[in-house]
């Protein structure tokens, strides 16, 4: 069995300093000099192009060494995909390919001819046929997305194949598998022994384990987790690939169309038809009204003449203004941010009012979305809405993680432990004092699921 794992980095444009430099310190840098202390490591990668030029605003260009050296090593993988990290199946297509052009050229002025992505990740892995269809014209040989896309009528994947794109048939499709990228980014499995006892007799099968999370799982959301990655690495079980690299070691191939999903998406999202409700719910009053002031701005600039300076601004504008957290943090299931949402809004409504010829019934309307959108925001907050919806989300949420809630060898536990003890320490004495009470937590966190030591009656 070969293990393919995807990690996606990425920082929306109006990410506050504080937050690049820490999430940068506690997983992105550490997670690449661990690549390059294993030489035999291979990990494919989406890391958005805004989070490389916030790396070089903010004056960590080391880390932008570290993956030029990684590229060069061969030892990692980018793929393709949307600069400011919009929800794709809910753009048009200009808008679509104008940001995988984007996120392009920015690599290119990087990474040179470094930059050669095969793959295609859809942020969120917001996914469509069209979006498929779109990428597969643009020429990438494949696209990751969840196996929700799977249709089950189907059966079970078999990741003994390499599917491709009924409707693209140019177009290789991976799936991510839920269950183990579950297990591993909520902490269940926080050792390299542990995800390797996992597999049980799949190491022993002609298969591969393709999973898929977010960097920040190793370090910052999860402190110690980076610890697990270089376990693996060392071990000699487990063999780490590229996802470009695959089809060199499956050879069977077959056929599917793919569903729209996302790797948010839950199985009460497919009862009620909503693949992208974490973003796009059609029973969030907030989310419609978001989209109705995006939809406004695309059509907006779309008119305009493009020349000039001031449709230069309004353009960059636009790109920016389309990453996908303000919806995301719109959501109360359980996320919520007032700040996110109002920030989003305010881009958006700019993009109308500083569109060259934009009419003053578009300024109108544009003001008067931003305006019920903030609104809105305040009465979920003032009514309880917010704290309803993130209850009753929290409360799914946990119970689907303790019905899969393992005991786990005491040795094992004990291990992470004692790699997070010594972090504390090391981080209390220069005063991080936040940093150290998020180690304590994650301590606490790691003693539920240890096995109790066994006693006689």
């Amino acid at each position: 069995m070969i293990w393919a794992n995807f990690l996606h980095f990425y920082q929306p444009p109006t990410q506050k300093l504080f937050w690049v430099k820490k999430i940068t310190a506690e997983s992105y840098r550490p997670i690449l000099r661990g690549m390059l202390e294993h030489a035999h490591a291979r990990t494919t990668m989406n890391i958005s192009s805004i989070l490389v030029e916030l790396w070089e605003q903010n004056g960590a260009t080391d880390v932008i060494d570290l993956v030029r050296e990684l590229l060069k090593c061969g030892q990692i993988e980018l793929t393709g995909s949307a600069k400011f990290h919009p929800l794709l199946p809910r753009l048009p297509d200009q808008e679509i390919i104008r940001q995988i052009e984007l996120n392009t050229q920015t690599h290119r002025q990087y990474f040179g001819d470094l930059y050669r992505p095969r793959g295609f990740f859809p942020p969120e892995m917001g996914i469509s046929k069209h979006v498929a269809e779109v990428v597969s014209r643009l020429g990438f040989e494949w696209i990751i997305c969840d196996e929700l896309s799977f249709n089950r009528q189907l059966g079970k994947i078999d990741y003994a194949k390499i599917y491709t794109n009924a409707d693209a048939p140019a177009l290789k499709i991976y799936f991510r598998e839920r269950r183990m990228s579950y297990k591993i980014l909520s902490g269940q499995l926080g050792t390299g022994n542990l995800l390797i006892e996992g597999l049980g007799d799949r190491l022993q099968r002609h298969e591969y384990l393709l999973t898929a999370m977010d960097g920040e799982t190793f370090g910052h959301h999860r402190p110690g987790m980076e610890h697990l990655l270089f376990e693996v690495y060392e071990s000699k079980l487990l063999e780490t690939v590229l996802i470009s690299d695959l089809p060199q070691r499956f050879t069977a191939t077959a056929s599917v169309s793919l569903l729209p999903s996302t790797w948010a998406l839950m199985e009460k999202d497919l009862e009620r038809s909503v693949p992208f409700a974490r973003w796009d719910d059609q029973d969030n009053t907030i989310h419609q009204l978001q989209w109705q002031l995006t939809d406004l701005a695309i059509a907006t600039l779309g008119a305009a003449s493009a020349t000039g300076p001031s449709y230069a601004e309004a353009r960059q504008l636009l790109d920016r203004a389309l990453h996908s957290d303000q919806y995301w943090w719109a959501s109360a299931k359980p996320w919520w941010s007032l700040e996110m949402i109002e920030r989003g809004a305010k881009e958006l409504r700019d993009v109308v009012l500083k569109t060259p010829g934009a009419s003053d019934e578009a300024k109108r309307r544009a003001t008067d979305l931003y305006q019920r959108i903030v609104f809105t925001g305040f009465d979920w907050q003032r009514e309880g809405i917010v704290e309803a919806l993130s209850k009753q989300e929290d409360e799914e949420i946990r119970q689907r993680t303790d019905e899969g809630m393992p005991t786990l060898p005491k040795r094992e536990i004990e291990k992470i432990i004692k790699n997070l003890e010594k972090e504390m320490a090391l981080v209390a004495s220069r005063q991080e004092f936040e940093r150290a009470a998020q180690l304590r937590d994650r301590i606490k966190e790691l003693r539920r699921y240890e096995q109790p030591s066994s006693t006689k009656p």
